[in-house]
């Protein structure tokens, strides 16, 4: 099922049934500015075992956890105060940040349990925004890339139609907010020593983190 959105004004039925799949332990997709996404609830086993058989991955692979509030991450990740006034020079932005991961989430996902980190971001986009305050809650998420999409031409960007045509019979709810620029891949920014790494270049400028 698809449902198109105005990103700018985004309908408020759409977002309670979003979360309303989200809270029965179903998968979500929407595009970020990185790329299209699939979500779940991390704190549902089904729905996290159903994102993982997506990806054809071991649940010891981690996966992303999109916040859109501090507050929210803080019940994930042991975030500091050096951390924090880093952070919020630049979140929402294009970053994923690693960091020591709280007891609320290593109950949950395997791969935080074996090495007790968490990969958290926050996107900027105003749909991913949207969707995560209507849940209430963080997501785990997962990219879409295009050896995922029988189908899908590597020298286009992904689009709806063919997403729910090759994995509707897995994902609940698409939304579409149409045309979509994507910028690249996350700047990765490490935090679990407690001073930050940056491990990998992309969208985000690293320089603060230098």
């Amino acid at each position: 099922m698809i449902d198109y959105v105005v990103e700018s004004n985004i309908d408020d039925r759409v977002l309670a049934k979003a979360s309303q799949i989200l809270r029965n332990g179903g998968l979500l997709c929407f595009p970020t500015e990185t790329n299209w996404v699939v979500v779940c609830d991390p704190f549902n086993k089904s729905a996290v075992d159903k994102l993982y058989r997506l990806r054809h991955i071991e649940n010891s692979k981690h996966l992303t956890v999109l916040c859109c509030t501090f507050q929210k991450a803080m019940e994930i990740a042991f975030i500091d105060d050096h951390a924090f006034s880093l952070m919020k020079k630049v979140i929402p932005g294009s970053f994923t940040f690693i960091f020591e991961a709280q007891k609320k989430i290593t109950k949950f996902l395997k791969a935080s349990k074996i090495d007790h980190q968490v990969g958290i971001r926050f996107p900027p986009g105003n749909l991913s925004r949207k969707i995560i305050a209507a849940f209430d809650e963080v997501l785990l998420s997962t990219h879409l890339s295009h050896d995922m999409v029988e189908g899908a031409d590597p020298e286009f960007p992904l689009y709806s139609a063919i997403i729910e045509d090759q994995l509707g019979n897995m994902i609940d709810l698409i939304i579409d907010p149409g045309e979509t620029e994507f910028v690249g891949s996350t700047t990765i920014v490490d935090f679990s020593t407690g001073e930050p790494e940056v491990q990998r270049v992309g969208a985000g400028n690293p320089a603060l983190f230098q």
